[in-house]
This record gives C-alpha cells, structure tokens and sequence, in this order.
C-alpha cells in the first residue's frame, strides 16, 4: 500500500487584510454603542457627525502599524471632539483602545507612549471636571480599559521581543554549528591530503630505486634484482594497507574495517630497510630513554622522517642521510640532515608544507632547509613535537 502523506498547512493573513478587518469591526461596534448610548442631560443626541467621527476614528486604525503614535494623536483628537460636542459618552472607545495598543506593541513607541499618557490624563481629568472625585475618575472603567490595552501590548511586544531573540540565537547556533563542520571536513580532508601525499611519496620513490636497481641488475645479478623486485612489492602491499586506512574514512560505513594500525617510530627500521642498498645510506641515531610517546605524536614523528627521506632521494640526490630523535622529558627532537643538493625544486613543496603542519597541529615546530654553516651542503630538518605523556 502506499503511503499517505498529511501536510499541514499554516493559513498566513496579509496584514493589511487584518487592518482592514480590525478598521470595519471597530467601526461597527463604535456605531452600535453611538446609537444606543445613553444621552446625558444637557447632552446632544448622536447625529451623522458623531457617526463619521466614528468612522473617521475606525478608518485611521489602517495606519496603525505604520504610524502608530500619529494614529493614536489623531484618534485622541477625534475623541475629544466628540465628547465636547456632548455626544454619548465612551461610545467610540474600541477605536482608541486599538490605537493604544498599536502605540505599546510597536518597537519605536516613546513618542506614541506620551501621547497615550496625555490622552488618559486628560480623559481622568474631564470626568473630574465633571464633578467625580479625581480617584473615582482615575478608576473609572474607560481608563482602567486604556490602561489595559497598554499593557497588553506592551506584553505582546515583550513576548516577540524574546521570540525574536531566541530565534536570532537558535541561528547563531546553527550558523556556529555549521561553520564548526565545515571546519572539521577541511580539516580532515587536509589530514587525507598530507597522507596520502606522503605514502605515495615514499612508495612512488622506493619503487623507482629499487625498479632501476632490478632494470640494471636483471641478467648480471638476478638475485639482487629479486631483492629489489621483493622490495617494490613489499612497499607497494604497504602503500596498499595505509591508502585503505586513509580513504576509509570516505566511506560510509566501511571504513571501520580498513583501518590499520596508524605506523609508530617502532617502524622507522622497516621504513630505513625498505630504500635497500640502491637507497641513500640511513643512520638512525636515539638519544634519551625511549619510551612510549602518545600515538599522534609518534605518527607525525614517522610522516617526518618518511617525507624527509623520500625528499632527500627524489630532490636532493643525498647519498646518505642522518635521522636522530632525541627524547626529552616534555616531548621529542627529531632531526634529519642529507648530504644532498639542499632543497626541493620549489624550495618549499606541498611535503614540507605537511610536515610543518604537522608539527603545528600538535603545538610543536618545525624548520627546514637548506644547510647554511660554513662547508656544509645538503637539505635539513629540525622538528620539536611536544608530549610528555604515555599513550
């Protein structure tokens, strides 16, 4: 069977249409209570003046949300009109009260306010003049209504003001959330980016030593040339292994069951090995006592030392190379000098970048560079990764 979708609709009214619906209402009620008000003595009975003052009143209830407080001074005016000419006392009160409340709901309202307080003194007052004690006529059922409509829109305007506000937060939040996100995927794909780029790195130069070592040697050394074929496919199924760790976190799902063990200092004599004789000589030098550092500060010491080398035979030509790490009681020394041409052809490629970014993601440092002392040559690393704990 099919599903059956139910969808809800909110019924949205123009403002206007609500204007102009409040306008007639106010009118009609203001008319019913002019014709069957009661004539004070002395009074004067309703005539088609005290309607159209009525209708005049209704009909400036349209500009209430534009100009609430110029609405509200010319409904006073119109109300003051009326009661001197001696018509029906209150009859055209509903138009004021919706002046009042339009004057308390709006955000600009001070000048609406006075006008308001004016016209309910006023009020207060005539009914005093009129021979009411000035507390009676204070309390007197219209001012309390004027009094009320003020509060009631000022009430409104409070609740809308807080709606307003959460509102604005829940965006904020939203807009915060989602920055943090998008922060997290270029993050991560930065980390992709530096994996990636330094395991083909170092496999893409392990394999073109080790396949120009068994081109040369295939018919004068075969088993030499079996070593270095033995070496490309070791390095290849390990360039295999950490490129499926990597991408595996693209997937949805299936990336759990690539994952590979994340390569320590623990593999720097595997990492050394796998150059071969056709490499640059690699001496691996430790300082301090060696101990376990925090897993993320051991892969980017070995991300290091395997961009550094990769560097120093694709770039630099090195014939040997010296990488000592230097344990210290808040964190590691790790330091890398080739005795190749110094540098890559850009100076500074997408490689070192890495690194340096690297070393900064965990509050550490790192230089490099071409030796500058007196007598020497060749390209050098100096990395500080901070970490004092165990993993």
């Amino acid at each position: 069977m099919g599903s059956i979708r139910v969808r809800h609709r909110s019924l949205t009214v123009a403002p206007w249409a609500l204007d102009a619906a409040l306008s007639a209402a106010a009118f009609a009620v203001t008319a019913y209570r002019i014709g069957t008000g009661a004539v004070d003595a002395g009074g004067r009975a309703p005539d088609a003046a005290a309607y159209g003052i009525g209708l005049a009143m209704a009909a400036a209830l349209l500009a209430r949300r534009r100009w609430p407080a110029l609405v509200l001074g010319l409904v006073t005016v119109l109300w003051i009109a009326y009661h001197t000419r001696g018509y029906p006392g209150g009859a055209p009160g509903v138009p004021v009260w919706a002046a009042l409340y339009s004057v308390a709901v709006a955000p600009r309202r001070w000048a609406g306010l006075v006008l308001a307080g004016v016209l309910i003194v006023s009020d207060a007052s005539a009914r005093s003049e009129g021979g009411a004690h000035p507390l009676d006529a204070l309390l007197d059922g219209t001012t309390v209504v004027f009094v009320a409509m003020l509060l009631l829109g000022d009430a409104v305007r409070s609740r809308r003001e807080r709606r307003a506000e959460y509102e604005a937060r829940l965006e904020a939040l939203a807009a915060r959330q989602e920055d943090a996100a998008a922060r997290r995927v270029a993050e991560e794909r930065i980390r992709i980016a530096r994996d990636l780029h330094d395991v083909s790195a170092h496999t893409i130069a392990v394999i073109g030593v080790q396949a120009s070592v068994a081109a040369e040697l295939l018919t004068e050394d075969p088993e030499t040339a079996g070593e270095a074929l033995r070496a490309i496919r070791a390095a290849g199924a390990e360039a295999m292994a950490e490129l499926r760790a990597t991408v595996g976190v693209l997937r949805d799902g299936d990336g759990a069951e690539v994952e590979a063990p994340a390569p320590g200092l623990d593999r720097l004599p595997d990492l050394v090995r796998g150059y071969g004789s056709a490499g640059p000589r690699v001496e691996l030098d430790v300082e301090g006592e060696r101990r376990p550092l925090p897993g993320v500060v051991e892969l980017t010491a070995y991300r290091i030392v395997q961009e550094s080398l990769a560097n120093a035979l694709r770039h630099g030509g090195a014939g040997s190379v010296e990488v000592r790490l230097r344990y210290r009681a808040d964190g590691l020394a790790v330091e890398i000098d080739d005795d190749g041409r110094g540098g890559t052809p850009a100076g500074d490629g997408y490689g070192v970048r890495g690194m340096a970014e690297r070393a900064a993601a965990l509050g550490g440092s790192l230089t490099a560079g071409p030796a500058a002392g007196p007598g020497e040559s060749g390209f050098r690393v100096r990395a500080w990764l901070p970490g004092g704990g165990t993993r």
